[in-house]
C-alpha cells in the first residue's frame, strides 16, 4: 500500500481548498466563534481542524470512506487484518473488546494486575471474571503479567471461559510472553485479547519486545498518545483471525463509543502511522541508544536502582520494553511519590510515574538531546537534595498473597447492590461494592465483590497517611468505606 497517502490528512487540505461553510457542528465553527483568549492560549489550528467527518471530511454518500482507507494503511502497516480507529481512548476500546468476546454471566480470564477501566469493563458487561493472578515479584513490590502455564491452569478450571485478557507492557515496562499465551488460549479454542495500551510503538523496531499480532494475538488494543505520535484519546483496536468477529467488534464499539468523534484525533493517527512506516526504525534507534545511555547514567548515581534486563534474566518477566526507565528510589530513603513530587516542584519535571518504590520516564521518538540532559541533572539533583525531603510515615506493603482476595460476588451484583458506608475500623470481612485504586498507576487493591482485609486496609490508610492518591474511592481518605449491605 502507498503509505505516504494521509486520507484523513488530505480531506483536511480538501475541506479548506474547497472554503466549505458549515451550519453544523462544531458551534465553533472552524475557529469563527472561538474566544480570542482561547485561541491565544490553544491556538486557532486546534479549531480550524475541528472537522466533523460527517457531511465535512466525508459526504453522506461516501460515508466513513476516508476512514476507512486510513484504517487499511493502520492495519497495513503493522501486520494487522483489521484495524479500527477509536476516538475516546483504550479506557473505552478494551471495555470494547472484552464485550466482542464476553456477554454477561460469560466469564473471561483477567490479569488480576488489570488498570481499573478492565474492572469497569467487567461491571458494564456483566462477566463473570476468572483471575489469573500476575507473577509478584516481593523484592521489588512489582506485578508482572502471568505466564502460559498459570493461563492453562486457569482454563483447564474454567473451559467456558470465553477468552483471556492479558495486559501487556505493565506500566513499568515489565512485558508477557503473548505467543506462549496466545497458543495456550487457541490450544482451548478461545481468543487472547491484548490491552498493549502501552505499546504502540513495538511494531516499528525489532529490539522492542514482541507486538501482539506478530505473537499470534487475536485482538490487540494499542493507546498511540502514550508512546506513539498522536493526541490524547487515539487508541485503535488490531485484529487477525476469526476468533473474534469484526461484526460484533464494530457494534459493541458502537454501543459505548461516541457518535461525535473527534477528527483532531484521527488527523493525528493517519499521520503518526505515516512517519512510522517512513522513519519509524531511525527514530526508534535513537530512541533506544538514548534509553540506554539514560539507564547506564542512572546506575553510576548513589541511591537510584535502575530496572533492567536482569528482570528477565530472572525470569520474572519474558521481556522488558527499554523506553521505560524504571527507578527504585527506596536507597535514597523517599518514596517514588515523593520523588516525583520534588522533581516536578524544584525542577518542573514531570514523571510518568511514581508509586512507594519508584519512579518512571518514558523516552520515546520525540525525545532529543536536551530532554535528556534535562532528566540526567534532575535525577543527579534529586541524590543531591533527597536529605532536605521532609519524611512521611511509611506505606505499609502487604505480602503479595494478601492482594489476592476472595470473590465473593460478581463485581457487576456488588457494585449495584444496597450499599452502607462504614468505618474503616469495621470494614474487614465486608463484601467491597467500590474500587479502590492507588493511581498511579490505577490498579484496584480492592474490586467490587471482594471480600476486604485488615492487611489491604492497612496498606491503603497508611498510604493515603503517606501522601497516596486514591480517586476513585467513595470516600479517597478511606476513612469510611462503600460496601454491600447486610439484610
Amino acid at each position: 500500500m502507498d503509505h505516504s497517502r494521509v486520507p484523513v490528512l488530505e480531506a483536511l487540505e480538501e475541506f479548506r481548498r474547497r472554503g466549505d461553510v458549515v451550519f453544523g457542528p462544531p458551534g465553533h465553527k472552524q475557529g469563527r466563534g472561538v474566544d480570542p483568549r482561547v485561541a491565544e492560549i490553544v491556538g486557532l489550528d486546534v479549531f480550524r481542524s475541528d472537522v466533523l467527518s460527517l457531511n465535512g471530511l466525508d459526504d453522506r454518500r461516501q460515508s466513513q470512506g476516508v476512514l476507512g482507507q486510513a484504517q487499511e494503511l493502520m492495519a497495513d502497516a503493522v501486520g494487522a487484518e483489521q484495524a479500527f480507529f477509536s476516538t475516546c481512548g483504550s479506557s473505552l476500546s478494551v471495555k470494547t473488546a472484552m464485550l466482542a468476546v464476553a456477554g454477561p454471566g460469560e466469564k473471561l480470564l483477567l490479569s488480576r494486575n488489570a488498570h481499573k477501566s478492565v474492572i469497569s469493563g467487567v461491571i458494564v458487561g456483566g462477566v463473570e471474571p476468572v483471575w489469573v493472578h500476575p507473577k509478584f515479584d516481593a523484592e521489588r513490590h512489582l506485578a508482572h503479567p502471568p505466564e502460559p502455564d498459570d493461563v492453562r491452569r486457569s482454563l483447564q478450571e474454567h473451559p467456558d471461559a470465553k477468552g483471556m485478557l492479558l495486559i501487556t507492557p505493565t506500566d513499568w515496562g515489565t512485558c508477557g510472553d503473548i505467543r506462549g499465551v496466545a497458543r495456550v488460549c487457541h490450544e482451548f479454542g478461545v481468543p487472547l485479547i491484548v490491552d498493549e495500551a502501552w505499546g504502540a510503538h513495538l511494531p516499528f523496531h525489532s529490539g522492542l519486545p514482541a507486538w501482539g499480532m506478530d505473537a499470534e494475538a487475536d485482538l490487540v488494543v494499542t493507546s498511540v498518545h502514550k508512546m506513539g505520535g498522536a493526541i490524547e484519546q487515539s487508541s485503535v483496536f488490531h485484529l487477525q483471525y476469526d476468533r473474534v468477529s469484526p461484526e460484533a467488534l464494530k457494534q459493541r464499539e458502537d454501543l459505548l463509543g461516541t457518535t461525535s468523534a473527534s477528527s483532531l484525533v484521527y488527523m493525528t493517527l493517519d499521520g503518526w502511522r505515516r512517519r512510522m512506516v517512513e522513519q519509524g526504525h531511525d527514530l526508534l534507534d535513537a530512541a533506544l541508544r538514548r534509553a540506554e545511555r539514560i539507564r547506564l547514567a542512572a546506575r553510576d548515581l548513589p541511591g537510584l536502582r535502575p530496572m533492567g534486563q536482569e528482570i528477565v534474566d530472572e525470569g520474572l518477566a519474558a521481556d522488558l520494553d527499554p523506553l521505560k526507565i524504571v527507578i527504585d528510589v527506596r536507597e535514597l530513603g523517599i518514596s517514588g511519590m515523593q520523588a516525583a513530587e520534588w522533581l516536578r516542584a524544584e525542577l518542573h519535571v514531570d514523571l510518568g510515574g511514581s508509586d512507594t518504590c519508584r519512579i518512571s520516564a518514558s523516552i520515546t521518538h520525540a525525545d532529543d538531546d536536551e530532554t535528556e540532559k534535562k532528566l540526567l541533572d534532575a535525577l543527579r539533583a534529586l541524590t543531591e537534595g533527597a536529605d532536605s525531603i521532609e519524611p512521611r510515615p511509611p506505606v505499609h506493603l502487604p505480602e503479595p498473597s494478601a492482594l489476592e482476595l476472595e470473590q465473593a460476588m460478581l463485581p457487576r451484583a456488588a457494585f449495584f447492590a444496597e450499599v452502607d458506608h462504614v468505618p474503616a475500623e469495621q470494614a474487614a470481612g465486608r463484601i467491597a461494592a467500590e474500587m479502590i485504586s492507588p493511581y498511579p498507576p490505577g490498579v484496584p487493591a480492592i474490586a467490587p465483590g471482594e471480600v476486604i482485609t485488615d492487611e489491604v486496609l492497612d496498606y491503603l490508610r497508611s498510604g493515603v497517611e503517606h501522601g497516596v492518591l486514591i480517586p476513585d474511592a467513595a470516600d479517597p481518605s478511606v476513612t469510611t468505606l462503600r460496601v454491600v449491605a447486610r439484610h
